[in-house]
């Protein structure tokens, strides 16, 4: 089958020569330069016709990956009611990154950020028995969130394509059977896209439901934060790993007050008594839904409060204030002890185990207590994972230190359980002729996404160099200037064009050489054939762009090796 032959004389990209002013990734710099993206507002970009090419590459490979498990491609609406929304609370657990507005009669609407809620309404339309299941539907759409601070360009904007899937299923061992096939179609995909990735362990969030897994490409300009071992095959979502707790044995004398003035903080305090961080415990205070909760953890070591979040939701949980200590005697300003503690849930790290003992807060203004052991002079009403992970704490399958990395978020699956089946009444009629209610799983890929964390895991000093699978073009054909050259390069672009290869060729009158050679670089194309100085006797330069090996061929052998 032929395929398209695109003249770059008419072909609407403009390359720059230098970075925006307001990039910081990789990606952002080359996708711009190279004339795949640009900017229209902060977190809002429009995709240009070679950046459509390789956006609709990445969605072709999805869709064949998906298609290959079964599921059904549907498409459903970005504009959404809130009804369905407020039956599963996520109207307000969403917060304000969800875009509301209201139509001309004072309706409430949203832009979907996800549409579990909606696939859910949609199989309790057409599904009223157990033959009707299991059901894989997805579609690639666009998404909505409105990030507080858009930014990394397409990595992290207000308007994104992405891949949803949702399964439906009569029993628990079919929700894991479909998990199951998803995780293998997204190996797949994250293959053949030339996608380096990470599978970790990781925590549903607003999503809800039970066993979750990230999908993370490793780049530096990566947002997410991943632990994994080198001694053994864990590796998680910081927001993930969990600890054990280990009670410690020991003796430990009576509690000891001592005066510490001007020590309010982890640092002075420490100063102050000649001793480790790790000695003291820190108390952090915030409020849980209005309520004044204490988290203690090591001195060490901060609280992560997006774990702690997590551990809480859907309840909100904000930092006190100030105005908090008001009427409260029983909380001294940076010397809160768990110790005595009135009317105040006392939440722990596992380190803050049964038999440890700590210096803290005496609960009296410039004064601390020495010795005060977790389990005997304060309870933990429960232990959370909440402290920032750091590089070289214990892995939790094997004890090996574990290793901090960086990554791009480009998948998530989850077994979500019936929380949605649950909110809107999802039942099909069983084998016994009785309702079952229905479970769901859902799993997403970051469609534009994956665009950029290619663009950060394929790139060097003269730009992109695209993976075949996904690349605009299979070969970029450079006319070098001359009549002679364009007329070898057109002869030879419109004969790979009619053996099936897609080519992108420098027609452009006008455009010095060095312009046209630097400009195949940046846009990263996976062959170059160029029509140089041997154009006259029909011998082009074939180049692989990303290993940068290059070698003559007559016009015949070129288009021989590109079609074999």
């Amino acid at each position: 089958m032929a395929a398209q032959v695109q003249r770059m004389s008419r072909l609407m990209v403009k390359t720059l020569r230098d970075d925006p002013a307001d990039a910081e990734t990789l990606s952002h710099k080359l996708l711009v330069r190279a004339g795949y993206v640009r900017r229209n507002a902060a977190g809002i970009w429009s995709w240009l016709p070679l950046g459509m090419r390789v956006l609709e590459n990445v969605a072709r490979v999805v869709r064949e990956e998906m298609d290959a498990i079964g599921a059904q491609e549907v498409l459903l609406p970005a504009l959404l009611p809130k009804e369905p929304y407020e039956a599963t609370g996520r109207w307000d657990e969403y917060g304000a990154e969800l875009f509301r507005l209201k139509d001309r009669k004072g309706a409430d609407y949203l832009l979907g950020p996800t549409h579990e809620e909606i696939f859910t309404l949609l199989v309790k339309d057409q599904c009223t028995s157990y033959k009707d299941l299991p059901v894989i539907l997805y579609q690639i759409q666009t998404k909505y969130r409105d990030e507080a601070r858009p930014r990394s360009g397409i990595l992290r904007g207000r308007e994104f394509q992405m891949k949803d899937s949702y399964s439906f299923d009569t029993t628990d061992e079919g929700l894991a059977e479909s998990y199951r096939l998803h995780r293998e179609a997204y190996i797949k995909i994250f293959r053949r896209l030339g996608l380096e990735h990470r599978i970790v362990s990781a925590v549903s969030g607003a999503m809800g439901g039970s066993a979750s897994e990230e999908f993370l490409a490793p780049a530096l300009a990566g947002e997410d934060t991943f632990v994994h071992c080198p001694s053994c095959h864990y590796a998680a979502n910081t927001e993930a790993v969990t600890f054990a707790v280990a009670p410690a044995s020991g003796e430990h004398g009576p509690v000891e007050e001592l005066d510490t003035p001007d020590t309010p903080t982890i640092e002075t305090l420490a100063d102050h008594l000649g001793v480790p961080a790790s000695a003291t415990l820190k108390n952090l205070l915030v409020k849980v839904d209005g309520e004044i909760v204490a988290v203690g953890v090591p001195g060490d070591r901060e609280v992560d409060l997006g774990k702690l979040t997590d551990h809480l939701a859907p309840a909100a949980v904000e930092l006190v204030t100030a105005e908090d200590f008001v009427g409260r005697p029983d909380l001294v300003r940076g010397y809160v002890g768990p110790q005595g503690l009135e009317k105040v849930r006392y939440l722990a790290d596992p380190r803050v185990a049964p038999g440890t003992a700590w210096i803290t807060g005496a609960n009296k203004q410039d004064k601390h207590a020495r010795n005060v052991v977790a389990g005997r002079d304060f309870e933990v009403d429960e232990y959370l994972d909440v402290v920032v992970v750091q590089d070289g704490d214990p892995c939790p399958a094997c004890g090996a230190g574990l290793k901090l990395d960086r990554a791009i978020e480009i998948g998530h699956i989850f077994q979500l359980g019936r929380k949605y089946t649950d909110a809107f009444q999802l039942d099909v009629l069983g084998q016994n002729g009785k309702p079952v209610r229905v479970t769901m799983g859902s799993y997403g890929i970051g469609v534009s996404r994956a665009v950029a964390a290619l663009a950060e895991q394929h790139a060097d000093e003269q730009g992109l160099c695209w993976p075949a699978e996904i690349a605009p073009a299979d070969v970029h054909v450079v006319a070098a200037g001359k009549a002679l050259q364009t007329e070898l390069a057109l002869d030879v672009a419109e004969k790979l064009g009619a053996a099936g290869v897609r080519v992108l060729v420098d027609d452009r009158a006008g455009v010095s050489p060095g312009v046209k050679f630097t400009d195949a670089e940046l846009i990263g194309v996976p062959k170059i054939l160029v029509a140089g100085r041997r154009s006259s006797e029909g011998v082009l330069e074939l180049k692989d762009r990303r290993t940068g090996e290059r070698e003559e061929l007559t016009a015949e052998e070129a288009i021989a090796r590109l079609t074999a």
